[in-house]
């Protein structure tokens, strides 16, 4: 298996990029998305590859990060999405839009794909509803690591804060960034912490 493909790109369309590694050019299958963020002809490039095996043909399918490629893994294992129609869908939104859309329920954000109807979305979120949780968005992990290191201080005050702005219906990152942008004492506890957080929010 190819685990990644670095080199210099040759040619590239909206569907496909060809990188040239010196002695090989690969035709490496990408979205929409990824297109647009890849750097010009000539320019180097990395790409993390999925392979595609059928009986007719040979597919490899780039991405430009880790993560990325690990949310296409599991949305081809959802019936009726295969190799293009993960593509499709990372073409039209990030990993964590997508992860944001299973956790949140929205299937009209992913049917936004081409190809991609309601009852295709929906059987996105109801097959991978129980596979993804907040801690997989880069918000979360984020989220997590702060929390962490508040505990380790021995002070989880901050992280109380971060919880009671996400359930008035702000998003965890809102949250974060008004708690650090506030000038907040360091015996503050959770409710100073949300009153002084709250006024950044305005």
């Amino acid at each position: 298996m190819i685990a990644f493909i670095r080199g210099i790109i040759d040619e590239i369309t909206e569907e496909s990029v060809v990188i040239d590694t010196g002695s090989m050019g690969y035709n490496i299958r990408i979205s929409g998305k990824t297109a647009g963020e890849l750097p010009g002809i000539g320019e180097e490039a990395k790409l993390y590859t999925y392979t595609s095996v059928r009986e007719d043909a040979i597919w490899l399918y780039g991405f430009l990060t880790r993560d990325e490629l690990a949310v296409y893994k599991q949305l081809i294992t959802v019936g009726g999405i295969g190799p293009k129609g993960g593509l499709a869908i990372l073409s039209v939104m990030s990993a964590d839009d997508l992860r944001f859309a299973v956790l949140s329920g929205d299937a009209k954000a992913i049917a936004k794909a081409p190809g991609v109807g309601i009852k295709t979305a929906g059987r996105v979120i109801l097959d991978l509803k129980d596979k993804i949780s907040m801690r997989d968005t880069a918000i979360g992990r984020e989220e997590a690591a702060y929390a962490e290191g508040m505990e380790q201080d021995g002070n989880s005050a901050r992280s109380e804060a971060v919880e009671a702005l996400t359930a008035l219906g702000y998003s965890p990152a809102d949250a974060l960034k008004a708690i650090r942008k506030a000038e907040i004492p360091e015996d503050a506890d959770a409710e100073l912490i949300l009153k002084l957080a709250l006024k950044n929010m305005f």
